[in-house]
């Protein structure tokens, strides 16, 4: 049967209203008959709409619905096991039991209710109507795609869903899991998108597709009660997950679609960027001037035209008019302690060297309507004067897998060079007019496309970095956390984009990420605040990555001495702090459970810490407050029980707010009583250390 057909006067090829849904338009999806059992745990039905297929796994249920013969691009990182499962037939239903588990599957029309322990995980939206039970479809297929309602009760607050930069709490919200090259931290674009979300009451859901999603949670304008989702994309392949924790959503959520491995402990050290070290003698006296003030640093970045000519990039080589010899230059930072890290973007340049020759071997995305490679037109009009115009340029085609090695082993040259790290910026300029080696079109590849890209160059870091793998990407997906680390793109340089920018981070990590960075400083209409400068690097100490980047100068003295003083005591702390650190990181390569934990991830028992949501424990045991108001203004929720200063040792007693007027070198930053803290020695960079970070101290609070 087709799967857009008009039935009883209701037509689903009729277009969908996002905002005005007209729910009596929707045609719900019925089941036709008995289930036939495929294996022990899987069975199909067939319904109006084609196949629906479940299949019983060991913390959840899996749904398929419609013709699954389109790429999935590896966003599971493997298959999961079915566990068998026991079939009981009612009248207009079926009853599917395994273990704890239970999913009831009703016929007319098709609806699930999902259990454990006979307790409701999870289970098709009851928002009723007069006319009709379901008057917000359980299942249906219209014209964008497909509809799927689950209930949603009053009490649950919804997390996930990637890199945003507004509330943690998605409810209430219109959430497009659909990437973009946000332009700031300041709407609901975003870089990083997840379709994956979870509550504290138990349950996960995660839509494995590349295509995009809308989830109305909660949203008024659909119901109050139910999450709704529209997949667009031909079929739904839904993972429905239960945890009595977070915790173990995460790391359940985090065993389908990857976890990290460990990076190298020099990443975790100060990245110094700046958009741009224009010449060879500005990026060396930039990093003699870091050692002359004797700042903890690691990196140091060669970004954008710092290294690339812009008319023709990218092509992988040094400019070769201002690098004659980059090699020298490199050795030379490299001898001051530094690791180099160079920017890229998966564009090449019509006017480069070597573009005709990737079109003729087909290494570009093509344009459907003419076969010709797709040419990207920048729109500059954003950017100003920040930018320097840029001529058209074609993506790299990362689904034909001799373009994908190529891009791969292009990479070589660099860390033979002695670059250490690759800076992998862009990636959401995917296009609908796109189309693909494999076949499909650019609306399917669009939001999968960063993650492809981040894998291909962090197999080149395996591959060909002396020094250990690891990257810093601005775009993704689900499964982007498998290839550390992120970095949230292009805040604004004022205390709104500090704090959008820690949401983010937060957001992400409530979405399996365990690694983040944020542009330390902001990175566009900076004023020169020294105090906003302070407290965005106060923060960034307690992130897995932490990098100073923006349009203009992020060197700590650049803000004068007061300030520079705080941020040496911050980065002093984050140095002291790497083996604390560095076993959260193994933490969240074992188990999903991320360096940056949310309060709702973190004290899942203590809901009034959940509003709390600019605040959040770094690892098991330590607490921090981010200030990001003026004047050292700020609010605390401590947790019930007791709390040490991690600076003072200063004793509270949690369940409480503290409000804060701090000054310019403090932060709000808090320990477990009874908790031990490992502190690792002052240096000024880890090859002071080695591969592993040494512990000085053991501090007990």
């Amino acid at each position: 049967m087709s799967a857009l057909v008009k039935t009883a006067g209701i037509d689903n090829t009729a277009p969908f209203d996002i905002l005005n849904p007209n729910w009596s338009a929707c045609r719900q999806t019925e089941i036709l008959g008995a289930a036939t059992v495929v294996s022990p745990g899987q069975l199909v039905f067939e319904t109006t709409d084609g196949p629906f297929r479940v299949t019983t796994l060991e913390n959840g249920v899996r749904l398929n619905l419609g013709p699954h013969n389109k790429p999935d691009y590896g966003i599971l990182d493997g298959e999961p096991e079915p566990v068998a499962a026991e079939i009981s037939v009612g009248e207009g239903k079926t009853t599917i039991s395994w273990g704890f588990f239970s999913l009831t599957v009703r016929h007319l029309p098709m609806a699930i209710d999902f259990r454990r322990w006979d307790r409701p995980v999870l289970q098709s939206a009851r928002d009723g109507h007069f006319v009709r039970e379901f008057r917000l479809p359980p299942f249906a297929r219209i014209d964008k795609g497909w509809l799927v309602n689950l209930d949603l009760t009053s009490q649950d607050p919804v997390y996930g869903l990637g890199e945003k930069w507004g509330p943690l709490d998605k409810r209430g919200q219109l959430v497009h899991s659909f990437t973009h090259d946000a332009l700031g931290v300041n709407s609901e674009r975003s870089y990083k998108n997840c379709p994956f979300a979870w509550s504290p009451a138990g349950w996960g859901i995660f839509v494995h597709t590349p295509a995009p999603v809308l989830h109305a949670i909660g949203f008024s304008q659909w119901s109050h009660r139910a999450y709704g989702l529209l997949v667009e994309d031909e079929a739904i392949d839904l993972f429905l997950i239960a945890g009595e924790t977070p915790e173990q959503i995460l790391e359940r959520y985090t065993r389908l679609t990857g976890r990290p491995v460990m990076p190298p402990l020099w990443s975790l050290g100060a990245i110094l960027s700046k958009a741009y070290y224009q010449t060879p003698a500005e990026f060396l006296e930039a990093a003699r001037t870091v050692r002359s003030y004797g700042m903890p640093c690691d990196t140091i970045t060669f970004d954008g035209r710092a290294w690339q000519d812009t008319d023709t990039r990218f092509h992988f080589d040094f400019d070769p008019k201002r690098f004659e010899d980059p090699k020298s230059i490199i050795d030379q930072v490299k001898e001051m302690g530094f690791h180099v890290c160079c920017w890229e973007y998966p564009l090449v340049s019509v006017n480069s060297p070597i573009y005709d020759e990737l079109s003729a071997k087909g290494y570009f995305l093509t344009d459907r309507r003419n076969g010709l490679p797709y040419r990207y037109e920048w729109d500059m009009e954003p950017f100003g004067q920040v930018l320097t115009p840029l001529p058209d340029s074609s993506l790299i085609d990362f689904t034909n897998p001799a373009a994908y090695a190529w891009w791969r082993d292009e990479h070589k040259a660099l860390f033979d060079l002695g670059v250490d790290m690759i800076k992998s910026d862009f990636g959401e300029q995917v296009e609908p007019d796109c189309q693909a080696y494999n076949g499909d079109t650019g609306k399917r590849l669009h939001n999968v496309y960063p993650l492809l890209y981040n894998r291909c160059v962090y197999e080149a870091s395996q591959l060909y970095a002396k020094d250990g793998a690891c990257l810093l990407a601005r775009a993704g997906w689900a499964g982007s956390q498998r290839y550390p680390a992120q970095w949230g793109g292009d805040p604004q340089a004022d205390w709104e984009g500090l704090a959008a920018s820690l949401r983010g981070g937060l957001s992400w990590a409530n979405s399996g990420a365990a690694c983040y960075a944020t542009d330390i400083g902001g990175f566009y209409g900076d004023t020169r605040d020294a105090e906003l400068f302070v407290r965005w690097t106060q923060a960034a100490v307690f992130s897995s990555h932490m990098r100073f980047h923006g349009i203009g100068d992020r060197a700590p003295w650049s803000y004068g001495e007061r300030s520079a003083n705080a941020v040496m005591t911050a980065l002093k702390l984050r140095y002291r702090l790497l083996p604390y650190l560095w076993k959260a990181l193994e933490t969240a390569c074992e188990c999903g459970l991320p360096v940056q934990r949310p309060m709702a991830v973190a004290f899942p028992d203590d809901p009034a810490s959940w509003s709390f949501d600019l605040q959040f424990m770094f690892g098991p045991d330590i607490l921090v407050s981010p200030i990001v108001r003026p004047h050292g203004k700020g609010k605390t929720y401590l947790p019930v029980g007791n709390w040490r200063h991690l600076v003072t040792n200063e004793a509270f007693t949690g369940g409480a707010v503290i409000n804060h007027n701090l000054d310019l070198e403090d932060m709000a930053v808090y320990v477990r009583e009874g908790a031990t803290i490992a502190f690792g020695p002052s240096v000024q960079h880890t090859g002071e250390i080695g591969d592993l970070p040494l512990i000085e101290e053991q501090r007990q609070y």
